[in-house]
């Protein structure tokens, strides 16, 4: 695979009470640009230590993670966080958004973390908002957004690096059923209209009709359930 994300014989075991455990078994996935797959799953079953692997914050016992061809799960702690501010956007279940700046500023916030910021990333960053429907939203605080909104915003801050991935753990987790709907549609369309390889964890089976491929995570090992 030379594009996207490959997650080849990853297994991952810590110790807990002197035991040994294991959170992830043998799990092999590829993600190509383009398509957006959902990983569902009871709690404990190793869905969060999967998209912790998948997304360079834990490195796997046994495996390999390529990155567009690139086998990243070897490499040192500076490298790796390099990866996760350039290459991988994150959209979490609480968009934790910083309270004293505005969305537009949120959105300029990563790109300082990355370097400095041009007018062409400003071009960028607003043209992301007015996509996700905020572009009436600029300067307005999380404190005066909706849920639904604070979750556009956290998706257009996962987006405006130009990331290869997108991994979205539970976005929909503190929203209503219509919002929920609709953030999850809107990464679904950014996916495709950015050519993103894209994964989200999610409890909610419900929102599966907007997925390319969906697999069940159980005691570690991942099957697929439907395409």
């Amino acid at each position: 695979m030379q594009s996207g994300l490959e997650l080849k014989g990853i297994s991952k075991q810590y110790s807990e009470g002197g035991n040994q455990v294991t959170a992830l078994d043998d799990v092999t996935l590829s993600v190509a640009p383009g398509e957006f797959v959902a990983v569902v799953g009871p709690s404990g079953s190793g869905k969060s230590t999967f998209l912790s692997v998948a997304g360079a914050l834990l490195k796997p016992t046994d495996g390999q993670v390529y990155l567009n061809g690139h086998d990243i799960s070897a490499l040192p702690d500076k490298a790796l966080s390099r990866v996760r501010l350039q290459e991988i956007g994150f959209i979490m279940q609480s968009s934790n958004l910083v309270p004293y700046l505005n969305v537009l500023d949120q959105l300029l916030l990563v790109k300082k973390m990355s370097g400095k910021v041009s007018p062409e990333d400003k071009t960028f960053a607003v043209t992301l908002l007015e996509e996700l429907g905020l572009g009436s939203k600029t300067k307005r605080f999380p404190e005066e957004l909706s849920g639904g909104e604070k979750q556009r915003t956290a998706i257009a801050r996962a987006l405006v690096n130009d990331p290869n991935v997108i991994l979205a753990d539970e976005p929909t987790a503190s929203l209503d059923t219509k919002r929920a709907h609709e953030v999850v549609q809107l990464i679904a369309q950014e996916v495709k209209h950015r050519n993103k390889a894209a994964i989200m964890v999610t409890h909610d089976e419900r929102l599966l009709d907007y997925c390319d491929r969906v697999y069940r995570m159980e005691d570690g090992r991942l099957t697929l359930v439907s395409r």
